[in-house]
């Protein structure tokens, strides 16, 4: 299966890093940042930094986490041209409510300059989309100006996504967990999952379809945020995701292959004159 091949190419990633850069070594760099950030005049305490994406999610209508993404494994290349600042800024001016930037260098050919460029440049949330596999990458993330991490039911044991989930609350993380099917949404509930993201694309046969994250929303709890994940592509995909009760949705190749970025978001918000700069839904 692609994402175990993924998952393994991340973790000989992760070692190689470690060699050059010791977990306690990076540990102690976001130390010295936060110890630079806590003498900032605008210092945001790690509880509200944390709260941002997760009460970001929470607005009224469906919620847009717009993806910044350069090629997948089962569509290749999607944006040769790839201005990425100039993405995300339009995604922010468009309403969007966080940006996920994928920082995985092999399939998705992303970059950790890509996040930490974003993350400067733009006032909304920031999602580390990546494989996480090793509490290193956490620490990344906080190091990068992420504002939330991606943890993956079907890559991580039942032990690790808790630890996992708990190491990036503590440095002022949220955690979006995500899950395929029945078994894995109880996985992310068990662990303690806030943000429950609910994949549409199945990664064995990359088949997607909208409908498994509505017959899958009635086992999440409303005190979670409900996401809904991949292959959401049209006005109607919207109305049948926010009349199912989901608060947020990831949109990725839909976004970046449309040459009108804002003009995109507005019609799957409903709005297509773009006016209202809000869900219609």
């Amino acid at each position: 299966m692609i994402l175990d091949e993924i998952a393994a190419r991340t973790r000989k990633r992760i070692l190689e890093r470690k060699v050059y850069m010791p977990l306690p070594f990076l540990a102690d760099r976001l130390e010295k940042a936060a110890e630079r950030q806590a003498d900032a005049e605008n210092k945001i305490s790690e509880e509200k930094a944390r709260a941002g994406f997760e009460q970001s999610l929470r607005l009224p209508g469906l919620s847009f986490i717009c993806e910044v993404k350069k090629a997948s494994p089962s569509k290749g290349l999607i944006a040769e041209d790839f201005p990425y600042l100039e993405i995300a800024k339009d995604y922010e001016a468009a309403g969007a409510a966080a940006i996920s930037c994928l920082t995985e260098p092999y399939y998705f050919q992303g970059k950790d300059e890509y996040l930490e460029a974003i993350a400067q440049q733009v006032s909304i949330p920031v999602l580390r989309k990546d494989f996480t596999v090793d509490p290193y990458m956490i620490y990344e993330a906080k190091l990068m100006g992420a504002s939330a991490v991606l943890l993956i039911c079907a890559i991580l044991k039942d032990e690790e996504l808790e630890e996992y989930r708990k190491l990036a609350e503590s440095l002022g993380l949220s955690a979006l967990v995500e899950a395929h099917d029945e078994e894995e949404v109880r996985r992310a509930l068990a662990s303690g999952a806030r943000i429950i993201g609910v994949n549409n694309r199945d990664l064995r046969t990359f088949e997607v379809d909208i409908r498994n994250s509505i017959r899958l929303r009635s086992l999440v709890p409303d005190t979670c945020v409900f996401v809904s994940e991949s292959g959401i592509r049209t006005e109607e995909d919207m109305k049948a995701l926010y009349e199912n009760g989901t608060d947020a949705v990831l949109i990725g190749e839909t976004l970046m292959r449309a040459p009108d970025k804002k003009a995109m978001i507005a019609r799957l918000r409903g709005d297509p004159a773009g006016q209202a700069n809000r869900n219609i839904f």
